[in-house]
């Protein structure tokens, strides 16, 4: 029996886990930031370290799920993670587009298709 997970795109397969360990990480940075003497002036670094450490593990997981192609699963899987959080911004925050959001966006797609590049050579070294 397939169940949805087995059967969705590695591509959505790797951004919902992307945006799953985001959501993760954030309530723990948020909760590490309430009963710690952490400065709200590290919060920048926090926030960058896991939203890029979340790119690699779904674009590792979209490569793993992909067999192939890691560079593309992977690098897709940080587009659409890119779409999902300038979506957000855009809609509900009304965040204006910048040049900035183009930096994030490649920056996105490498480190997407770098996880998606070791889940497909790390998969094939294990089977």
């Amino acid at each position: 029996m397939k169940t949805i997970a087995s059967s969705s795109s590695p591509i959505i397969t790797g951004a919902l886990t992307t945006l799953g360990l985001v959501v993760i990480g954030s309530l723990l940075t948020s909760l590490l930031l309430h009963f710690s003497q952490m400065s709200e002036l590290t919060l920048p670094y926090f926030t960058y370290s896991i939203n890029g450490l979340s790119l690699l593990i779904g674009g590792y997981i979209a490569g793993r799920r992909g067999g192939q192609k890691g560079w593309y699963f992977g690098g897709l899987t940080g587009v659409a993670y890119f779409i999902l959080v300038f979506l957000i911004g855009f809609l509900a925050f009304d965040v204006a587009p910048q040049l900035s959001v183009l930096l994030f966006l490649v920056i996105a797609f490498v480190v997407g298709a770098l996880g998606g590049v070791l889940g497909v050579n790390l998969s094939q070294s294990t089977k």
